[in-house]
């Protein structure tokens, strides 16, 4: 992956099919800035799907070695897998 571009939102959207070009093509993405601050990136839809399966992976493994350590530790105050990560997915 190249080094991002970054550019405004007016700048984007006066050029985005550009942008999209370049996050496809070169695979470079672009850091989208709003007042100067990073808002969003774009990048290809394969790497976005590589970064989400990625971090859903890392969140399992993580969940399981929680399940693992409770599960060592016996069964007061336990909960289910499933229900560990329903209560994770709820926290702010």
């Amino acid at each position: 992956m190249s080094e991002p571009v970054v550019e405004s939102m007016a700048q984007v959207r006066r050029h985005l099919a550009d942008a999209i070009d370049r996050a496809r093509r070169d695979d470079t993405p672009t850091i989208i800035t709003r007042r100067g601050r990073s808002e969003a990136v774009l990048v290809d839809i394969d790497e976005y799907r590589r970064l989400r399966a990625a971090a859903d992976q890392l969140e399992e493994d993580w969940l399981n070695r929680l399940a693992d350590e409770a599960e060592s530790e016996g069964t007061d105050g336990s909960v289910s897998l499933e229900e560990m990560a329903a209560m994770l997915r709820a926290a702010p």
